[in-house]
């Protein structure tokens, strides 16, 4: 999948393309319905499959008071995108300058002169230029204007509570909550926080219990406090290495039965290992079932006897 950083650097001999737009922060089932559609239409028409995403969030440039936490770093989003199967993808640096352009100018500029689309998939909720004043019936007639064809398609799900779309919102509350069987319902995968290992306290090494502690500047958007079962993986090992995809209880929180952990952590004991040197190692840790919120003990005797239930539970989860 070629990566372009901005509509300048896509090649003229690319040729007409079926193209969407999104920030596909999560790149969930809602997202995947409408770049699998992309994909679709441009294997059966002979074109490329292009999509335009956003760095930084636009929220986070124009309101970043309230900007959204990224659910996956730009890296991970790119490499979830390729698994997609585009053929490209726009990655358009977004500023205040770049949002004053009218919903017209911004589909010229994109669509008819940088792409040269001859097909725009968008999901039913898509806005876009400036105000976000654009939306799916603005595409529909710009394309008619401008001589493409637009394709709607929908980004619901049948959830458990219901009816509702697959979206970015849903799936930070169910992150927010530490509710992993919905976020993984609207990945159609594990959610993953990724980040070099750094060190710690060494408190879980002291207990038997070694863990590999991220370091604050991890990506990806971190569950609510609490102990999880989920999975430790080293891409920097080949696929297939019995040591790349591990096993692993993870603590997300401050350890509040300690008063010197003043920092939320993730840290992931692998299970059953103490021979791990991880530091300075980037690791993936994906989030499988949440166990139980952070408790303040009374002693580190009752820690103990309960992170040996965690790792058991942790254990059958994951046969």
């Amino acid at each position: 999948m070629h990566r372009w950083s901005s509509l300048d650097d896509v090649p003229t001999d690319l040729g007409p393309t079926v193209a969407t737009l999104g920030n596909f922060d999560g790149v969930h089932r809602g997202h995947r319905a409408v770049l699998g559609t992309v994909v679709d239409l441009a294997a059966g028409r002979g074109l490329a499959a292009v999509a335009v995403t956003f760095d930084p969030h636009p929220v986070a440039v124009l309101h970043p008071e309230r900007a959204p936490e990224a659910i996956v770093g730009l890296e991970h989003r790119l490499a979830l995108l390729e698994e997609v199967g585009l053929d490209g993808v726009v990655v358009i640096e977004f500023t205040r300058e770049y949002a004053q352009l009218t919903p017209e100018d911004f589909v010229v500029q994109t669509f008819v002169e940088g792409l040269r689309a001859q097909v725009v998939v968008v999901g039913q909720d898509t806005r876009f230029g400036l105000h976000n004043s654009g939306d799916v019936e603005t595409m529909r007639e710009l394309g008619e204007r401008y001589g493409f064809e637009v394709v709607v398609q929908q980004t619901e799900g049948e959830f458990e509570r219901g009816r509702r779309a697959w979206s970015s919102t849903a799936l930070r509350e169910a992150l927010a909550t530490g509710d992993m069987d919905t976020a993984t319902e609207i990945l159609a995968r594990e959610h993953r926080v990724s980040g070099e290992v750094v060190h710690g306290h060494k408190r879980g090494r002291e207990l038997g219990y070694p863990t590999a502690n991220l370091s604050t500047r991890s990506e990806g958007m971190v569950p609510a406090d609490g102990v999880y079962a989920g999975w430790l993986e080293r891409p920097s090992l080949p696929p297939g290495h019995p040591d790349r995809r591990l096993p692993a209880a993870i603590s997300v929180g401050t350890n509040p039965t300690f008063d010197d952990v003043v920092r939320r952590t993730v840290e992931a004991y692998v299970l059953d290992r103490d021979d791990l040197d991880l530091y300075g190692e980037v690791v993936w840790v994906d989030f499988v079932e949440r166990l139980r919120g952070n408790v303040r003990f009374a002693s580190v005797e009752d820690l103990m006897e309960q992170m040996a239930q965690d790792v058991d539970r942790t254990r059958a989860l994951l046969a």
